[in-house]
């Protein structure tokens, strides 16, 4: 995947990193002094392109042309979603990621600017604190299909409701699926015959209201009662 950052600041220079670090092809494009002095020194010199972001040939030199993704991690939220617009309009980049800065602005961001993904973090951790709030000791692993379902796993404590119930007869939603149980160490595959033992470790495929489901099955009758 070949991805162009606008912006050199801590929060492009990590993503320029962690994207390296995955074998992804990354070009960087930044104009001010004290950040490139020190990109310079984090980053890959080639990779890094002097200019300002939003001059739409210093972008063209930049490759933003053949770019898969751009991500927009400015610190003015007006930039952001200004580069988000012509780089679609203009160069036809397939997806779009932004930074929100001002947590008030995050309703700007949407498809009227070409935005695919905003990168709100007082929203994502509100999300957080309200997922770990509502799934007790849930542990999730991996979001999929941006957030809708997630891989989530729980360890069965002793009384938990499904000690000793199968899996076919715990009528879980459509889209709650268990995909593996690891037993003793070892991995039990899970079958509609299977049932659950206490210190299971469970892992599953979910949406929101499956694991929410879940996590009353799985928990101690004190907290499944509240």
């Amino acid at each position: 995947m070949f991805v162009v950052i606008a912006g050199g600041g801590r929060t492009g220079a990590q993503l320029a990193h962690y994207l390296i670090n995955e074998d992804h092809k990354v070009h960087v494009v930044e104009n001010r002094k004290d950040v490139l002095s020190r990109i310079h020194k984090e980053l890959p010199t080639e990779i890094i392109f002097e200019g300002n972001p939003l001059d739409p040939t210093v972008l063209e030199q930049a490759g933003i042309r053949e770019a898969q993704v751009f991500a927009a991690t400015l610190t003015a939220d007006e930039a952001n979603l200004a580069m988000c617009y012509f780089v679609r309009e203009i160069f036809h980049t397939p997806r779009t990621i932004a930074r929100v800065n001002n947590p008030r602005d995050g309703w700007l961001f949407d498809e009227k600017f070409h935005v695919d993904v905003a990168v709100n973090q007082a929203e994502i951790l509100s999300r957080l604190i309200q997922e770990e709030m509502s799934l007790g000791d849930m542990m999730t692993l991996l979001h999929l299909r941006k957030g809708k379902y997630s891989v989530v796993e729980e360890k069965i404590p002793p009384n938990a409701k499904a000690v000793g119930v199968a899996i076919m007869d715990m009528k879980l939603p459509e889209n709650c699926v268990i995909a593996a149980i690891i037993r003793q160490g070892e991995v039990v595959v899970p079958r509609g015959i299977t049932t659950f033992e206490v210190d299971d470790e469970v892992i599953a495929v979910t949406d929101k209201e499956g694991a929410q489901q879940l996590s009353v099955l799985f928990s101690p009758p004190s907290r499944s009662s509240n």
